[in-house]
């Protein structure tokens, strides 16, 4: 066996891996492996390996990232994430992912990390270790990895025939950002929502968004709540697309979304998701998937329902 460091060259071969092991749960799609393991500025190569055997054929890996972007949004530069760790399972029990996940952490320490994350980084697959993934979930756990929160997926299905249209609320209005209002909304999230949200608003736009992602809530014409809504057609893959290819039908997205903390208390919030499924469902999409939440009661008043848990997990090094 030998271990080398990640390279896009890799990237038909880890797929088909990817496929083998986790496909049927999750499929993996050469564009989003391309989009979020190869492409993203975060991942850190020193730590981001592939083992392969006598015969060149890759039997596992491991996706390290750290904080890299050169843009003025405040993320802790000291975190660190295992964006993924994946073993044939032909070769499994041989210490092949012990030996991958120690070098990952060493190259992560010497970068100065103090606290690595399993997923949940930017551009991220899971928010957590699947639930499916429970004897993994215990592996990792066995070697310092604790738990911090769960989270969930949900859905929400519309047959197509129910009534469709925007909420009212008195002295507000629900729109489609429009491409000139960009800075309005980059403003607004710098103010209200800084950090991860801000700059993935930042990657939408700079990869040739044009404001049809984003239901946007507005009083007296200033933007004071978002939602992000996701679809096929959008710039890039979004995390509540990810798994489309489970389903015949396109699949729809929500999330990330938020409301002016001064603007709180008066139903907004749930206000501002009707609006975003009310868009969706204005594109023909009838299945509508919330990602990385913990309040399913409060999306549950909309008809979501759980579909898939996770689990976080962290280390301090």
């Amino acid at each position: 066996m030998t271990i080398t460091e990640l390279k896009k060259s890799n990237l038909k071969e880890l797929t088909k891996l990817w496929n083998k092991e986790a496909g049927r749960m999750y499929p993996m799609r050469e564009e989003l492996f391309r989009q979020n393991s190869f492409e993203d500025a975060n991942v850190y190569f020193p730590g981001s390996l592939v083992a392969w055997n006598d015969e060149g054929r890759p039997i596992g890996f491991i996706i390290s990232k750290i904080w890299q972007e050169k843009m003025n949004v405040p993320m802790n530069a000291e975190s660190g994430w295992i964006q993924a760790l994946l073993v044939d399972s032909d070769y499994r029990n041989q210490g092949i992912g012990s030996g991958l996940l120690t070098r990952a952490e060493a190259a992560l320490k010497r970068k100065g990390v103090t606290k690595i994350s399993l997923c949940g980084d930017p551009w991220h697959y899971f928010p957590g270790l699947p639930k499916e993934f429970e004897r993994q979930c215990t592996w990792f756990k066995k070697r310092g990895y604790a738990e911090v929160v769960t989270t969930f997926d949900l859905m929400a299905e519309y047959p197509g025939n129910e009534e469709n249209q925007l909420p009212a609320c008195e002295g507000v209005e629900f729109a489609l950002l429009q491409e000139c209002e960009k800075e309005s909304l980059i403003s607004f999230l710098h103010r209200v929502f800084p950090g991860r949200w801000e700059y993935e608003a930042l990657k939408y736009f700079e990869k040739g968004g044009t404001g049809r992602e984003f239901a946007v809530l507005k009083k007296n014409g200033i933007i004071i709540g978002f939602c992000r809504i996701n679809d096929g057609h959008s710039p890039f893959i979004a995390q509540n697309v990810y798994w489309a290819p489970l389903f015949d039908e396109p699949l729809g997205g929500i999330g990330p979304l938020g409301v002016d903390p001064k603007e709180r208390g008066k139903g907004y919030g749930l206000a501002i998701v009707e609006a975003g499924v009310y868009f969706l469902r204005n594109r023909g999409i009838k299945r509508i998937v919330i990602d990385w939440t913990t309040f399913v009661d409060f999306y549950g008043r909309l008809g979501f329902e759980v579909w898939k848990e996770y689990k976080a997990l962290s280390k301090e090094v």
